[in-house]
């Protein structure tokens, strides 16, 4: 009998998602490789094979979620038929509001890290620590905004990225607590935008 190959990454997406389930219902208090183990429907040694201690369990699951975000943005950006700067800034700003069942668990695990690293240094240090890829691809998109002439030459693109990341922050709570509606997010987005692109 030839043996099953194992896809060793579709099983560490396994257990990663089953860390972010239970995050985004529960938070991370109390999850233990035992749990997460159990809701991915694998041993617990497994779980300590492909991610060691609980803490590295954590930071690798955040390291998961955080180049899914980058790669999705990436594919917003290829599917543009005839991309524009703006076009292509305002899918990926889009993507990043909880409008489905998978974008909420997105944002309710990155809000329970959040939660944990204010108590948890070694969490506050990965998050510090990790690479700003989506404020590094949206701030190209703005400079790619300025050779096109729709953004000003003087606008600087980093804080500017920077800034449209930071009030998607307030949007999602807003939508995930009912206080804003989708389409007045979205307009916010708009408004930005506008400040942004100015031809």
């Amino acid at each position: 009998r030839v043996p099953k190959r194992v896809d060793h990454e579709q099983r560490r997406r396994q257990i990663a998602e089953a860390l972010w389930r239970l995050a985004s219902e529960h938070g991370l208090e109390d999850v233990t490789l035992r749990r997460v183990a159990a809701e991915a429907g694998v041993s617990t040694r497994l779980v300590q094979y492909y991610f060691g201690t609980r803490d590295e369990l954590l930071t690798k699951a955040l390291d998961i979620l955080n180049l899914d975000s980058e790669r999705q943005a990436q594919e917003l950006i290829a599917a543009e038929g005839e991309p524009t700067p703006r076009g292509v800034l305002r899918a990926v700003l889009t993507e990043m509001l909880p409008l489905d069942e998978r974008r909420r668990t997105r944002f309710l695990v990155h809000l329970a890290y959040f939660v944990r690293a204010l108590s948890d240094d070694s969490l506050a240090t990965a998050f510090r620590d990790s690479p700003a890829l989506l404020e590094t691809t949206i701030a190209d998109v703005i400079s790619w905004g300025q050779r096109t002439g729709e953004v000003p030459a003087d606008l600087n693109p980093v804080p500017e990225a920077e800034l449209l990341l930071n009030s998607i922050d307030g949007l999602q709570s807003g939508i995930v607590l009912g206080l804003r509606s989708v389409a007045e997010s979205i307009a916010l987005i708009d408004y930005q935008l506008d400040r942004v692109f100015t031809r």
